[in-house]
């Protein structure tokens, strides 16, 4: 049984793959081929999970491809099979059959139809290696995939304004999340001097012997998976996110939004459950998150005027309550809980403008004020104060702004004095001394060399800052960008024996990624003569292709799983040190920033509205 793991695994990639190569202009053909690889897979999975429990619900575990081996550290895919992940398993195939076959009409005509199904089954490409992941590097493989999906998803009308700059938003909350799983692994090899399993992790009397000695570093690993799984459920404070997500097309709402993606964040907490049930703090901690986001969401969407609004907040307190039950340690009734919401959800959505239209003819015809209400109870002063603030969304989204993207930005102009000139006759120049000593072993005081990885890696979130930061010069926040990798990867040699081949494995996708898409610039630059960062250019509709190979750049060069870079960013955390704080600090910073640079980069030269509209556009929403 153990080996038809990977059948559920693979089916949705070869899916993807094909779609990818047929013809655009042939709905049928492409709406047809999703039906029957999505359809597929469902039903042999109907079968198969007949079959498990006929078996008696075996917990099943493979450990399939061995990515990267070194004396002291193992990165290979793993893949398990057991009630959680039957559930999710029975839910997303499911609930992604019928969005298809909604979609099939819902996206007739359009001119992005076959990104959209194309999108939609590397979404489900991606949420299937999420749920039948067996480790941490394997879920963070899917999770990788589902931020860029979802990126694509927001983005869809890319003609417009607001859906790429809320698809920019989303897309620097998930970065936030992805470096908290980041870190979460990191400790978690100090911890257990392993590539654990989630199969291992259910072992109580080893990770109790652990958590005994290292009650800090579990205490932070917990914390650490908190902030991951709140950032992708959209608990607080990252709640304002979710109904800026529904800018895309409501198909996608449905399934991404309203019922699967979003719920990964509870099946994260359900997966490392044995980890954290003993850590009575933690567990409070999850209580009270849940709780307080229970509330707020659910005050925030009894006045929201936008269908789609009221939707995202009653998912998001309905997650806050699954949380709360994990918490007591409820995870069968969360799993229920979860799969009601998922189909409660993708069906209000998808019938959401049938609703509009049948609630503005009752709200003239037949309403009636609830004589009963509280209201009419509690002070109107007190009503009013808690009106406001959920019609202000709690203010959620303008505090993301002060705490997060305002504070970048305020870095970003504090290193303007960072020049492409003063990189070449500085920087470099300190980079190339830095290699010789590291390569040629030179002497150096034992005070000094212990405080050079910190500078370094200092340094290189420096370098990405300024490339977040820049205004006008494309080409020069990419080089910024690269020139970020190599800092950092010269603080990690510095800091450990930091083996050639492991240069090679992390460096070796950054400068071909990063020579394609210093290339494509170079082309845009040329042909358009120019390529600013301080508006959206839109060019993607004149030039699709560089559009594409300029994504493909931008993903191998974020560290997405198409470059052995992927692997190599585990690796640099694996050579940092439990006691080496402010160097993972500097390190996870500049992995944060830099996945924000690399797709601002993107949105700003390809999509967007396009430079040379003769059209009026609005710039900015209500």
């Amino acid at each position: 049984m153990n080996e038809l793991i990977n059948f559920w695994v693979v089916l949705p990639l070869i899916g993807f793959l094909i779609s990818v190569v047929l013809p655009k202009k042939n709905e049928n053909l492409i709406s047809q081929f999703s039906f029957f690889s999505v359809g597929l897979h469902m039903f042999s999975l109907y079968v198969f999970l007949a079959y498990w429990i006929w078996q008696g619900h075996p917990t099943l575990d493979q450990k399939d491809w061995v990515l990267f081996t070194s004396s002291e550290y193992e990165f290979f895919l793993d893949f398990c099979f057991d009630k959680i992940t039957a559930v999710y398993a029975f839910v997303g195939s499911t609930l992604t059959f019928l969005v298809a076959i909604y979609s099939r009409t819902y996206m007739h005509r359009e001119p992005g139809f076959k990104r959209f199904f194309n999108t939609i089954l590397f979404f489900y490409m991606g949420y299937n290696i999420a749920i039948f992941a067996g480790n941490m590097e394997t879920l963070f493989v899917g999770w990788e995939i589902l931020g860029i999906s979802s990126f694509l998803l927001i983005a869809f009308y890319r003609e417009r304004f607001l859906p790429v700059k809320n698809a920019l938003k989303v897309y620097s909350i998930y970065r936030i999340g992805d470096i908290g799983l980041i870190l979460a692994m990191w400790l978690s090899h100090h911890l257990f001097r392993e590539n654990i399993t989630f199969l291992k992790l259910s072992n109580y009397e080893m990770v109790s012997d652990q958590l005994q000695s290292h009650t800090l570093i579990g205490i932070f690993i917990s914390g650490m998976i908190l902030l991951t799984a709140a950032a992708k459920s959209a608990q607080l404070p990252f709640s304002a996110w979710l109904p800026r997500a529904m800018e895309g097309p409501t198909p996608s709402s449905a399934i991404f939004y309203g019922s699967l993606a979003v719920h990964l964040g509870v099946f994260l907490m359900m997966r490392t459950y044995p980890f954290w049930e003993h850590q009575y703090s933690v567990r409070v901690l999850i209580f009270l998150l849940g709780l307080a986001t229970a509330i707020v969401a659910t005050l925030t969407a009894r006045v929201q005027s936008n269908i789609k609004s009221q939707i995202a907040y009653a998912s998001i307190a309905q997650i806050g309550l699954m949380f709360i039950e994990l918490s007591l340690g409820w995870g069968i009734l969360a799993l229920v809980h979860f799969a009601g919401n998922a189909f409660l959800r993708t069906y209000q959505l998808l019938v959401s403008p049938s609703v509009v239209s049948y609630l503005i003819k009752q709200m003239f015809y037949t309403y009636e004020p609830n004589k009963n209400h509280i209201k009419h109870v509690i002070s109107k002063k007190f009503i009013y104060t808690f009106y406001i603030l959920s019609l202000k969304e709690w203010n959620l989204n303008s505090m993301m702004y002060k705490l997060y993207w305002n504070p970048l930005k305020w870095l970003g102009k504090r290193v303007n004095f960072i020049s492409m000139k003063h990189v070449m006759y500085f920087f470099v120049p300190a980079f190339l001394l830095g290699v010789i000593s590291r390569y040629y072993h030179l002497e150096m005081h034992a005070s000094f060399s212990h405080y050079l990885p910190i500078l370094f890696s200092f340094i290189g979130l420096l370098m990405v800052l300024k490339a977040f930061a820049e205004k006008s010069k494309a080409r020069s926040s990419w080089i910024l960008i690269i020139l970020n990798h190599c800092w950092l990867a010269l603080a990690i040699s510095f800091n450990e024996e930091f083996k050639f081949t492991e240069t090679v494995f992390y460096l070796g996708g950054i400068f071909m990624a990063g020579a394609l898409g210093y290339y494509s610039l170079n082309r845009m630059k040329r042909i358009e003569d120019k390529i600013d960062l301080s508006r959206f250019n839109g060019h993607v509709y004149s030039h699709p292709r560089q559009a594409l190979l300029f994504l493909l750049c931008c993903l191998g060069l974020s560290g997405f799983p198409i470059t052995t870079t992927f692997i190599g960013e585990d690796l640099v955390f694996s050579h940092i040190h439990s006691n080496q704080l402010a160097l993972a600090f500097f390190v996870s910073a500049s992995f944060i920033i830099d996945g924000l640079a690399i797709v601002r980069i993107y949105a700003r030269v390809f999509l967007g509205p396009h430079v040379h509209s003769v059209y009026e556009m609005g710039y900015r929403s209500s």
